[in-house]
Formats: structure tokens, C-alpha cells, sequence
């Protein structure tokens, strides 16, 4: 079977567009996270979030396109075609039958404001929902574009229409493991012949004002707002949750010997992948099972030995409970190698892009593969005797890495983990 590389990384966060600003923003230490002014966030317990900014869709899609869209679409197209030109491609130079396109995500309607204001146009005289007369004029208000701006895997047809794709294709919908199973079916389908090139990647925009509104909700985000950034603490005995941020992230895979012959860059070679399940929703299996099954599938599949596991590109959602499954995760699949592997949690920086935050793990385990820099774990003041293990506290670290794991964590209870090589 073919070995897949990643010579292609498009980012879209609140650290910057692009794979250079954005990795340079991680490396310095700088965060994203800020008040949310979008909207009045005033009734919200959580209010900060990371928000891209000054970002512009016209500078990668165009008008045409641009009104079919939701926010989160520009964001997944913006970062496809920046994963592209990363790696020296364009429509010309892709072999459309023979590429494929994988994407995870958490989008769930089209612009709100529309549905809002259909809404209320539709109530009775004593404000209850007056479904008769939705029946009479709800063709005349909601949007045109109602139902096309609220396809979930509407991106991957953006992407396809720009670069004229026609390979294998599928949506992945959840929230940090979508990405991540993107990317690992993906290297899966060039593996097995199905494609030679794959674009592949998870997008979400969590902070907007209708995903807030229920995961203000679910006990997962800190509320710690006088905090400042520094409220999302990974690892921390004084961490309270997380929170959000929106963005993209894409990354193009290729077959290790077409790369080569093309002269192309290559950060790494995804190497494996494995997933699990402990079946429970927004409070993790204690004890990490479920996830540490992930990780020993990925170092099977990758034929990689746990002892030569250099870095693991943590989720660390500052979550109670998350936090030290996950630490246990990595002690449990890792044995006696955990006490040598170093890991970090990038979220503080970028905040948790839920449906993008798997594919933004494994893009940072490339990266630090390529540069040998680790990204730090910001305010870890105060490590959590249960979360034993090295997170690269406060600042980078430079060290060369020979490989490494990125995992994701799902809020119903999913797990998934990728090994990654460095190329020689």
C-alpha cells in the first residue's frame, strides 16, 4: 500500500489565515480568545470565544458562490484553497477523477437570522406557534435559500465546484472527532487506491450566536470570564472548561512517490488511525478505555511501537473529568514510553474548534514533526497531579520528533487517534 503524506496545510483561525501565521502565532505563545462582540453575549455564562479576524471570503470565493453560503462554509473553502496553494496546487495541476474530498463538521442550519424572523412572523395573537398560517406563508418568510444554506455537508460541494472534483467524497458530522475521522478516511481511500490526492479537513464556527446558545448550556465551557483568556486552562487544578473558536482546517494528502516526483514539500506521513466509542455523552468514561483502544488501534495500523511516540497532540478540553481520562488514555496505551512522551493542548490558543478541533490537532503533530518545535499548553500554572504527565508548559520547545499521535474527543462519546512519521 501507498505511504500518504500531508503536503498541503490550509488554516483559518483566530490566530491568523494560512499555515505560517498561525503556526508562528502557536509557537509564540499568543492566544485568540477575546470577549465576543458579534452579539450581545450578555445573558450567555460564557463569553469569549476566538473569532477569525478580518477575515474576508472574497479574497478566496467568489460573489456567485459566496450567496449560497453560511459563514462556515466560507471559512471551509477559505482553508481548502489555502491548503492547495500550500502545496504548489491548483485546478490545473489536479487530476479531478482521481482526488478526493473528505470534510467533518458541526454545522446545523443555515443563517439563524432567517429562521429567527420566520419565526416570530408566523406567531399567534398570544405569542404561541401559529402552524396554520406557517402553512400559508411560509413560502413567503423564509429565505429563498432556506434549505441550500442549511445543507450540513454543503462545503463539500464549494470545494468540489471550485476545483472541479469528482472522486470519492463524504461528510463526517460531529464535533472534534469529525475532523479527524475526515482526515483518516482520507489517507485511508489514497492508501487503498481509491484516490491519489485527497483534500481533507473539518470546519466549524462555534461561537456564533445559535451553536452558543446551547453549548452555553451543557457544562462543558468555563465561566471563569473575569479570567480573561487564561480562564481555559488544560491540565490545571484550576481549570473549568473550554472555549470555543471558529475556523478551518484542510489539508492536502498524496501518495509519498507522486509527491516526490513533483518535488513537493512533505511535513509528515500520516502513518495510522484507530477509533472507539465508551459511550458516554458530554462526561467521559473515567478510566480513558475507550480512548486508549484509539490509540493503540492508530500505533497498530501504523506498525509504530508506543515507546517511539515522541509528541501527542492532546485534546485537552480543561474539562474535570476529560482532562484526566485522557491523561490516563495516553498512561494506559503508552505504558512506561508516557513518562518520556511530551504532549500539548493548543486550544487555549485557538479555542476548541469542536468540529475542526481533530483536524487542527493533527495539522499541529505535522508541523511539529517539520519544524521540530512543540507548541506550548498555555497557563498551566498549577498541574494536576492526576494529569501526570509532560505538557509543555507555558512556552515551545524545540526538539526533533521522529513521531507522533493527535487525537480528538467527541461529545458522544467518540475517539479517534492518528499517527503521524516524519518524512526524511
Amino acid at each position: 500500500m501507498s505511504e500518504v503524506v500531508v503536503t498541503g496545510i490550509g488554516l483559518i483561525t483566530a490566530l491568523g489565515e494560512g499555515r505560517e501565521p498561525t503556526w508562528q502565532a502557536l509557537i509564540d505563545g499568543r492566544t485568540g480568545i477575546a470577549p465576543l462582540t458579534a452579539y450581545d453575549a450578555s445573558s450567555l455564562a460564557t463569553r469569549q470565544g476566538a473569532r477569525p479576524v478580518g477575515f474576508d471570503a472574497r479574497r478566496y470565493v467568489e460573489r456567485k458562490a459566496r450567496r449560497f453560503m453560511t459563514p462556515v462554509d466560507e471559512y471551509a473553502t477559505a482553508a481548502a484553497v489555502l491548503a492547495l496553494r500550500d502545496a504548489g496546487l491548483d485546478r490545473a495541476g489536479l487530476d479531478a477523477d482521481r482526488t478526493a474530498l473528505f470534510a467533518g463538521g458541526n454545522k446545523e442550519l443555515c443563517r439563524p437570522e432567517g429562521v429567527v424572523e420566520g419565526a416570530l412572523a408566523v406567531r399567534a395573537a398570544d405569542g404561541s406557534a401559529d402552524f396554520a398560517r406557517l402553512g400559508r406563508i411560509a413560502s413567503s418568510v423564509f429565505p429563498p435559500l432556506f434549505y441550500v444554506e442549511g445543507l450540513q455537508p454543503a462545503a463539500l460541494f464549494f470545494i468540489s465546484q471550485m476545483f472541479g472534483l469528482r472522486g470519492p467524497n463524504s461528510y463526517f458530522h460531529g464535533t472534534a472527532e469529525a475532523g479527524a475521522n475526515a482526515i483518516a478516511r482520507a489517507a485511508r481511500a489514497i492508501r487503498r487506491g481509491e484516490a491519489d490526492l485527497a483534500l481533507a479537513g473539518g470546519f466549524d464556527d462555534p461561537t456564533a450566536w445559535w451553536p452558543m446558545s446551547h453549548m452555553d448550556t451543557l457544562g462543558v465551557l468555563t465561566d471563569r470570564n473575569e479570567l480573561g483568556p487564561s480562564a481555559f486552562r488544560p491540565f490545571d487544578q484550576d481549570r473549568s472548561g473550554s472555549l470555543l473558536g471558529d475556523g478551518a482546517v484542510f489539508l492536502v494528502l498524496e501518495r509519498r512517490d507522486a509527491a516526490m516526483a513533483r518535488g513537493a514539500r512533505c511535513y509528515a506521513e500520516i502513518a495510522g488511525s484507530g477509533a472507539a466509542n465508551d459511550r458516554k455523552v458530554l462526561t467521559p468514561e473515567s478510566s480513558g478505555h475507550a480512548l486508549s483502544a484509539a490509540i493503540t488501534r492508530a500505533l497498530d495500523d501504523a506498525a509504530l511501537q508506543a515507546d517511539r511516540v515522541d509528541y501527542i497532540a492532546a485534546h485537552g478540553c480543561a474539562t474535570r473529568l476529560g482532562d484526566i481520562a485522557e491523561a490516563r488514555a495516553i498512561r494506559r496505551s503508552l505504558g512506561s514510553a508516557a513518562d518520556s512522551v511530551a504532549a500539548s493542548s493548543v486550544k487555549p490558543q485557538t479555542g476548541h474548534l469542536v468540529g475542526a478541533a481533530g483536524a487542527l490537532n493533527i495539522a499541529v503533530a505535522a508541523l511539529a514533526l517539520h519544524h521540530g518545535v512543540l507548541p506550548p499548553t498555555l497557563h498551566l500554572e498549577n498541574p494536576d497531579p492526576e494529569c501526570d504527565l509532560d505538557w509543555v508548559p507555558k512556552s515551545a520547545r524545540d526538539t526533533r520528533i521522529g513521531a507522533a499521535l493527535a487525537v480528538a474527543r467527541g461529545l458522544a462519546g467518540q475517539q479517534v487517534a492518528v499517527a503521524l512519521r516524519r518524512t526524511a
